[in-house]
């Protein structure tokens, strides 16, 4: 039981005194976090508290000045975004980045280029072991093109898709890398009720189904509140909370700088609804 306890806390993503700056703009300061094998991680603050840039500093678009950045025990500060993702790094961005004018399957396919091992002569040619690979990439995408339910545009061109689908394939291509860590930068938004209720289904379904941990940007905070196993809120660079969602709906300090205060007929100060901020 004891074995069983610690590997389940153990964690797969520590961050240590991270710090960012572009010139004099301070980004983040000295921020510290960790991610768990099992639970799903949201990150919570207001437009600029930093959120975007610490998954960019996670993922390697961002080099920090100061600090640490630990993944799966491998020290990743210095290492280009491709190598985080071959080491097992999936992420989805806040404005999607997809190939326009491929379709939907041949956009998840593309993901799978860093698992590929077949040379430039042997997929040229398409021969033996080649072939073999790319049938067993494509039915990889397959069964990501099943599971996120997008059977019926599997081969509609992308641009022409409507924002909520290309949300969709946008997860699918972060699935085609078979993370072991999942990083979603507002994943939601934009999206109409119906469309954001799909995409925490399958955000649930990713958690439990095929075990994968996540880490959440998101402003939805109703979304938040319902699936997120701890909350991180940033402001202004600086990690100001960190604990379950009943805890950081009450935090004074995440009700002063993000969820807004309320003032009471006794004279308390209290968090507002979710549903009056969301």
């Amino acid at each position: 039981m004891e074995g069983r306890v610690s590997a389940f806390n153990t964690n797969i993503l520590e961050i240590a005194s991270v710090c960012l700056s572009f010139g004099g703009l301070e980004v983040l300061r000295d921020v510290s976090a960790e991610v768990r094998r099992h639970e799903i991680l949201a990150i919570i603050g207001p437009n600029g508290a930093g959120k975007t840039a610490l998954f960019n500093c996670i993922s390697g678009f961002y080099r920090p000045q100061r600090g640490r950045i630990s993944f799966l025990g491998n020290d990743i500060n210095r290492l280009p975004p491709h190598a985080i993702a071959k080491l097992g790094m999936g992420r989805t961005f806040q404005n999607i980045v997809l190939y326009g004018g491929l379709s939907v399957l041949d956009n998840i396919l593309a993901a799978r280029h860093i698992l590929m091992k077949t040379n430039f002569l042997a997929g040229a040619l398409y021969f033996g072991w080649a072939r073999k690979e790319e049938v067993r990439h494509r039915r990889v995408v397959e069964e990501i093109i099943d599971f996120l339910e997008i059977q019926p545009i599997r081969k509609q061109i992308v641009s022409n898709l409507p924002y909520g689908m290309r949300k969709r394939v946008d997860l699918g291509r972060a699935l085609a890398l078979e993370p072991k860590l999942l990083l979603l930068d507002e994943p939601m938004a934009g999206m109409n009720v119906e469309e954001k209720e799909d995409m925490a289904r399958f955000i649930m379904d990713i958690y439990e189904t095929k075990n994968i941990p996540i880490v959440l940007v998101e402003h939805d905070m109703a979304l938040v509140m319902d699936i997120a196993d701890r909350i991180i809120t940033l402001d202004f660079g600086r990690k100001i909370a960190e604990g379950d969602p009943n805890s950081i709906v009450k935090n004074p300090k995440v009700i002063s700088a993000y969820l807004g205060v309320k003032e009471t007929a006794s004279g308390e100060i209290k968090a507002a609804t979710i549903s009056e901020r969301s």
